[in-house]
């Protein structure tokens, strides 16, 4: 994993330091509707069967995202091997970052590693179809709706019904062909 730069973030692999920054993150309501219904993570209690990614700054292929001026914390980026030549595409930003493009830039930046440095042929991303905002981002950077799933959950939190949409960007698409 490298460090990344974009305009006006660094992605850096992610380190025990974060830890604070990652769970943070998982006590906003707001940055955990669409992953858990908006309850905060118990931090005492870890759900060993979560959906949803839960860093705590040993994950390997997850990068924690500061901004170039200040080093502030905005959020953190993964891109998970899913096979031999597939990834997963994540990321999780704090609340007051939504709506600058600072998603788009951090996911875009990965997306390009992936492809030019990762050896990866196509690279996926998921989110829960109202997840109007997520959505754009993965369109913003050229991921191409796929498909729409759905599934029984257990404890289905308000949305859930309409389904989880699946992007994708192969390597030839990122080429421009």
């Amino acid at each position: 994993m490298a460090i990344l730069q974009t305009t006006r973030l660094t992605l850096s692999p992610c380190r025990p330091d974060d830890r604070a920054d990652f769970m943070a993150l998982e006590l906003d309501p707001e940055v955990m509707r669409f992953l858990n219904g908006g309850y905060a993570v118990d931090h005492q209690r870890i759900d060993e069967n979560a959906t949803f990614l839960m860093p705590r700054g040993t994950e390997p292929y997850v990068w924690t995202a500061r901004r170039k001026t200040d080093g502030a914390f905005v959020g953190w980026f993964c891109l998970s091997p899913e096979g031999d030549h597939s990834a997963e595409l994540g990321y999780r930003l704090r609340r007051n970052e939504w709506g600058q493009g600072l998603a788009s830039e951090g996911a875009s930046a990965l997306v390009d590693w992936g492809f030019r440095n990762g050896g990866y042929d196509s690279i996926v991303a998921t989110t829960m179809a109202v997840n109007l905002g997520s959505r754009r981002v993965m369109e913003k950077i050229g991921m191409k709706y796929i498909r729409t799933v759905f599934a029984d959950w257990p404890d289905p939190i308000p949305g859930s019904e309409q389904g989880d949409v699946w992007y994708e960007m192969t390597r030839q698409d990122w080429r421009g062909g």
